[in-house]
């Protein structure tokens, strides 16, 4: 390798290491509301940033236009068409101009309209004279997506809010994958491990099985929720848990054929996030399916775990969906990957660093076969944790319960819109 080839190559490895750092900054921040926003860029680095943001999943409800141009081009814009919530807007003028080119766009701006301007002048005495003047928050380029995303929120999301808890997703990459089992012996630990009030949600409506592997026989679950959207809320919610252990309760599936469940593509989203509104932890118990519902429910958790067995079927699809949650979820971090019944007796399977290797991922965990011990707890109604607390496995699900934990709240001052600027235009 050249000298050349070399410094490219350290360049490009520290550029990717600080982008998943800084995207590492998002990982706790609120979904944005229903908002319309619009970005008016004079480059075009600021042109895939935006489109970046657009593409991030705390973005889902955010009505988002990008157009090429800087502070003319809104206010010609606006002059004839309401302003949006939000309006972003990419300018190299100068501390000299700069109050006098936003004049116009005052002018016709809505009193309720925030502005955001990212400029090239690094000013302090700007800064504070744009803020005096109703701008709710002035950044200098070069930025990252990180950075619109976060002034955005410290507009939009409230910071008095009570936190979000933090979503699970467990898919398996193939049925029969146990992936179930580990949702739920996973969900038993967070509540146990860290006195954590935790829902257990499986999406599994015809053939779940929580209620069976905790025990339950509960009248009412899931199905009331997702069909009952307009009466969803943390007081219908709680007349649906079933209470499975000290801190962790259960939103159970149905596990009836009575009925056809058939989903759009949003249907479990209010139930979502009343879930996340309702306790700290919520873990997703999602079946086998790639329809526009699982996709849906995968691209807004905030932690996704595929579960496999080390077989060719589920190398391919493992493969298939890490490559699909990648663009699903382009400012995220990769999926956890966990390898289960590994080395099953006279079957056929491939070494985990075989299967790993294709995947350029990492195990956080390879759970081996235990017929016995797993299909006890089945019969039973219990965890692993409960059946041998002194196991290998059960210090394996309480590593897991570390790894995919965690959650912190943003808070940040409102600002205004143009109204400063209105009034010194007129």
């Amino acid at each position: 390798m050249s000298p050349i080839e070399y410094e490219i190559k350290n360049t490009t490895e520290l550029q990717h290491a600080e982008d998943a750092v800084r995207m590492g900054e998002l990982e706790n921040m609120r979904p944005l509301p229903r908002i319309s926003v619009h970005a008016f860029c004079e480059s075009e680095a600021l042109q895939r940033v935006m489109e970046r943001c657009g593409n991030d999943r705390r973005m889902a409800k955010v009505s988002l236009r990008i157009t090429s141009g800087g502070i003319a081009a809104a206010a010609n814009m606006f002059a004839s068409a309401p302003t949006p919530n939000l309006i972003i807007l990419e300018t190299k003028a100068n501390a000299a101009s700069l109050l006098l080119e936003l004049a116009p766009l005052a002018a016709v701006c809505d009193p309720s309209t925030k502005v955001v301007i990212i400029g090239y002048y690094n000013d302090i005495a700007l800064y504070r004279e744009l803020i005096r003047n109703g701008i709710s928050e002035y950044m200098v380029q070069p930025i990252a997506m990180p950075d619109v995303m976060m002034a955005m929120a410290s507009i939009f999301v409230d910071p008095d809010a009570e936190p979000l808890g933090r979503s699970i997703a467990f898919i398996g990459s193939k049925g029969g994958t146990g992936a179930s089992t580990i949702a739920h012996n996973c969900a038993f630990g967070i509540s146990n491990l860290f006195s954590t009030e935790t829902i257990l949600a499986d999406l599994d409506l015809p053939y779940g099985t929580a209620n069976i592997d905790f025990d339950q026989d509960p009248t009412q679950g899931i199905a009331e929720a997702v069909f009952a959207p307009d009466r969803l809320d943390e007081v219908f919610l709680d007349r649906l848990l079933t209470k499975c252990s000290e801190h962790l309760s259960l939103l159970a599936a149905p596990s009836l054929l009575d009925r056809a469940y058939d989903f759009d593509g949003q249907a479990f989203q209010p139930v979502l996030e009343v879930l996340q509104r309702s306790a700290p932890v919520t873990v997703l118990d999602v079946p086998h399916a790639w329809s526009e519902w699982t996709r849906s429910v995968l691209a807004a958790a905030d932690e996704v775990v595929i579960c496999a067995v080390p077989d060719l079927a589920n190398l391919r699809n493992a493969k298939n969906m890490l490559d699909a949650l990648r663009k699903l979820r382009p400012n995220d971090k990769m999926p956890h990957l966990i390898l289960n019944q590994v080395g099953m007796p006279k079957r056929p399977e491939i070494a985990p660093s075989d299967f790993c290797e294709p995947l350029e991922i990492e195990p956080i965990a390879i759970i081996p076969f235990d017929i016995g011990l797993f299909g006890n707890a089945a019969n039973s109604g219990r965890m692993i944790s409960e059946m041998d607390p002194k196991s290998p496995t059960a210090e394996t699900f309480s590593q897991l319960a570390h790894i995919v934990t965690g959650r912190v709240a943003i808070k940040k001052a409102k600002r205004g819109g143009l109204m400063g600027l209105l009034k010194r235009a007129k």
